[in-house]
């Protein structure tokens, strides 16, 4: 399985983006598709994921603003992110996982997310 994200950029608080990943390769056994996302001197850490019948899982900081959706057929995962603030700046990252808390066996290039004040 490939990943590869696109989507991010410099933005404003409060304003709002929307980022893709595209999987190739064997997509149809990916069970979870997530989000999840870096800042400089910081751990990982969940954005959300998703399976592959919608069920949803958000990590606490974003819960609200943020939605993740997923298009089987194409095997693409979207994170929209609204009201977006200084502190979800980070490189953000696409996963693919067999269930929502293991481990993530292919990882995408991440694409940096930067919001000002």
């Amino acid at each position: 399985v490939q990943l590869q994200a696109s989507g991010g950029g410099l933005v404003q608080a409060g304003a709002s983006l929307r980022l893709s990943c595209a999987a190739s390769g064997s997509v149809y056994r990916i069970k979870v598709m997530g989000w999840y996302r870096q800042a400089p001197g910081k751990q990982r850490d969940l954005v959300a994921n998703i399976t592959r019948d919608g069920a949803t899982n958000y990590g606490d900081s974003v819960k609200d603003r943020f939605t993740i959706s997923r298009d089987n057929a194409s095997g693409t995962v979207y994170l929209q992110m609204n009201s977006l603030k200084p502190e979800d700046t980070a490189v953000y990252f696409c996963a693919a996982q067999g269930a929502f808390f293991n481990a993530a066996y292919a990882w995408g290039l991440g694409t940096q997310v930067t919001v000002s004040s």
